[in-house]
């Protein structure tokens, strides 16, 4: 469980159903099999992490499963492999050469950014183009027509424009996520933390704003049930949301040392699953958005026996 980082995968099924809300069509069997393709790929990636860091982990974080010589580094990539392969499969199992157009490129991705660019300037970018192309994995899955999306068209050009918003604040939160998780060892500056928090407001009213604007706009009478619904679930999406990544980026901003910023860095990556509840809530399915976000204070326990990063 520690050498793919177990609990984080919880951060991931919500992609894919944010992108699905979006495209039209939430929950049916392309979407579940995109979500188990997903996970697949995630924990690819974090197998692959440990076997590319394994030389600065025995350094910088000694206690992981391969430098500590609980799995052997051949294995970390034997199983990143493998788990590339389920994920690959999977896609192309439950989405046909559509899933397999996005689910490719997002692996490229992971195994660009684990072997190549983490530690470069591109890094942040790289992690946050893996991101949105899951939303947009989840997009391709759900991909409809339905009437509250208007004359935008099906296919999956459609259902690509239509998770093309869902996708950018997924990949803008995990920019400012990636570009802290690069201090989580010797710390950060206090103005980053304090940037990051800035844009991770701004994420949380944007993600907000459309189910809000129906509710000021409509003052005089009285909200459809389906609405009243979709602005309370996705409100209380970004209150959880701000409540955790927010309120541990503000305690970095005070104390920027390398522990405070890990732990940003966790209440960031299990974040994911309110602002992903927030997002499916606003595009229509605010029941299916209660049920993910529920998995948040989940994730939180299972963050304290199993570190998500």
């Amino acid at each position: 469980m520690s050498l793919v980082r177990a609990p984080a995968a919880l951060s991931v099924p919500g992609d894919i159903l944010a992108g699905a809300t979006a495209a039209g069509r939430p929950l049916g069997p392309r979407t579940v099999g995109a979500m188990a393709s997903s996970v697949c790929l995630y924990w690819a990636g974090m197998a692959l992490n440990d076997y590319a860091d394994a030389a600065i982990d025995s350094v910088e974080r000694p206690a992981r499963p391969v430098p500590s010589g609980r799995i052997p580094r051949r294995t970390a990539l034997a199983v990143a492999t493998g788990l590339t392969g389920a994920g690959l499969g999977l896609a192309a199992l439950s989405g046909g050469r559509r899933g397999l157009g996005v689910a490719l490129p997002l692996t490229v991705l992971i195994w660009a950014y684990d072997l190549k660019l983490k530690s470069t300037p591109a890094g942040p970018a790289a992690m946050a183009g893996a991101r949105a192309l899951d939303v947009l994995a989840g997009a391709v899955a759900g991909g409809g027509n339905p009437p509250w999306h208007g004359p935008r068209g099906g296919g999956t050009a459609g259902a690509l424009a239509r998770g093309a918003a869902p996708a950018l604040l997924t990949g803008v939160h995990t920019y400012t996520l990636t570009a802290l998780s690069r201090h989580e060892i010797s710390g950060a500056p206090a103005r980053l933390p304090a940037t990051t928090l800035a844009v991770s407001s701004a994420t949380a009213l944007s993600t907000v704003l459309p189910a809000l604007l129906p509710a000021a706009l409509s003052s005089r009478r009285p909200l459809p049930r389906d609405a009243v619904a979709r602005t309370v679930v996705a409100s209380a999406g970004v209150i959880a949301y701000l409540g955790t990544y927010g309120r541990a980026q503000m305690r970095a901003v005070r104390d920027p040392r390398a522990s405070s910023v890990r732990r940003a860095v966790g209440a960031g990556i299990l974040a994911m699953v309110p602002l992903q509840a927030a997002l499916t809530a606003r595009a229509g399915a605010p029941g299916a958005a209660a049920l993910l976000g529920a998995l948040h204070p989940v994730a939180q326990r299972l963050a304290r026996r199993v570190s998500p990063t």
